[in-house]
């Protein structure tokens, strides 16, 4: 059956950007930040250094300017390997984020923290005149998202989210060469996560007493206290719609792609159906999940997240291998995009219409580039580093951010309503049913308080 979503549930979870730099500057506060000259190291500080965090920490590792000048973590254990790995004798080691936010030695801050420390740990950075590099999902709630943009162009501040694909080469060039006149008008665009997790799943596990190197409360932060489990932290937690989800998780970056390549900014509506189907676990997010976002241009994004079977759904060629990420149906022709090719096929007449082929097919693969994401990180990276010195826009601006996360966290809203949402994107609002709106913020814990 469906995982039936309560309001209680969830609530204890709760236009196109430049190809490069952006289109405006931000100019700091001479009181709250220096200016970098050209050849000054950019000292970073870490907030979560397991997983994403190690992947990042290799990315800026390959950035000359990048100075790997503070670690924190919560888990004991991570942080000693972290600093057995990544530092040196200079390097200091936090187990509380609060002190690196609160030192005046660091210029920016790395986050790649659970969803729901996003928009805290980047406004109190905000606030303290550092820059942030936040990863993605941006944020864990709609409301939380906008008080992040509000906050970094209050302070401004530069703000990249880790939505890394707009740094890629490939990408910059779809986006420059605009689908809509290789492809004919785009009316369908989809992707896809799928992972055959069947039939254990992330597995079930009992409350415990949480392990002494974990510091559990901190780790929950401005949730609701629940006791610890093997299966939430340190990684599952994003099986569970408290924390996050995987169209948050995995989608958001697809999802960015797709309007950023088309040039949206939000949809009009969207619907989503799904549920546990198949998987006996402890996940409170669905094994499946199918979601639809109407824009009012004229085109439909379509989002999957398959983990009771893993195949891919996307058109295959002949020996059945996927042919892209990314499929962007025009009247023309459709695109199967990769990180580093993409492919173009002709679209076929139909009943009535003239015979031939409508364009010629095109097949484009870049060069000297990695079929991965540790390449397009470390691109992403140096873009964070360029604009700190620059004051433009990053290529994922926080606001782009927000934008692509809403995608995501609307979804979560459907399936837990089971309605098709009306969205006004310039209100930030639901307009076809207002207990909705409850959805798009939480109250946080004590001591924990959200200010701009």
């Amino acid at each position: 059956m469906p995982t039936k979503i309560t309001r209680r549930t969830f609530g204890k979870a709760g236009a196109a950007a430049t190809l490069t730099f952006g289109l405006s500057a931000i100019q700091p506060s001479s009181a709250q930040t220096k200016i970098l000259g050209a050849n000054d190291r950019i000292r970073l500080g870490f907030i979560g250094v397991a997983n994403r965090g190690r992947q990042l920490l290799d990315s800026f590792q390959e950035c000359p300017s990048a100075e790997i000048a503070a670690l924190c973590d919560i888990d004991a254990n991570t942080l000693q390997k972290a600093g057995e790995d990544y530092g040196n004798d200079n390097t200091i080691l936090e187990h509380d984020f609060q002190k690196l936010i609160d030192r005046n030695d660091l210029d920016a801050l790395v986050l790649a923290t659970p969803d729901h420390w996003h928009a805290y740990q980047t406004i109190e950075a905000c606030k303290a005149g550092k820059d942030v590099y936040c990863e993605k999902p941006l944020s864990s709630t709609i409301q939380e998202g906008r008080l992040m943009v509000q906050a970094a162009r209050k302070y401004k501040r530069i703000v990249q989210v880790g939505i890394h694909r707009r740094s890629a080469p490939l990408y910059q060039k779809i986006v420059q060469d605009n689908p809509d006149k290789k492809l004919g008008k785009v009316t369908v665009a989809r992707s896809s996560h799928c992972s055959n997790m069947y039939p254990r799943g992330i597995g079930k596990a009992k409350p415990t007493t949480p392990p002494d190197y974990l510091d559990w409360d901190l780790w929950l932060g401005p949730k609701p206290f629940q006791p610890y489990q093997e299966n939430i932290a340190p990684y599952k937690f994003r099986w569970w719609i408290a924390y996050c989800s995987q169209i948050a998780n995995q989608g958001v970056h697809f999802l960015d792609a797709i309007r950023w390549s088309l040039g949206e900014t939000a949809p009009a509506s969207v619907c989503a159906m799904g549920g546990k189907f198949v998987v006996d676990d402890d996940r409170t997010i669905p094994d499946t999940l199918d979601v639809c976002f109407q824009f009012a241009s004229g085109r439909l994004i379509h989002f999957c997240h398959y983990e009771g079977n893993g195949n891919p759904i996307m058109a295959t060629d002949a020996n059945y291998r996927p042919l892209g990420f990314l499929e962007l149906r025009g009247t023309n022709g459709t695109m199967y995009v990769y990180d580093n090719r993409y492919l173009i096929k002709a679209e076929q007449p139909g009943q009535f219409q003239e015979k031939g082929a409508r364009i010629e097919e095109e097949e484009y693969s870049l060069e000297g580039t990695k079929d991965g994401n540790a390449n397009i990180t470390t691109l992403h990276a140096q873009n964070f580093l360029d604009c700190m010195r620059s004051r433009e826009l990053p290529n994922t601006d926080v606001e782009e951010g927000h934008r692509s996360t809403t995608m995501s966290l609307l979804a979560n809203i459907s399936l837990a309503t089971g309605l098709r949402l009306e969205w006004d994107a310039e209100k930030e609002r639901i307009t076809n049913n207002d207990k909705a709106n409850e959805f798009l913020s939480y109250e946080y814990r004590a001591p924990w308080k959200l200010e701009i």
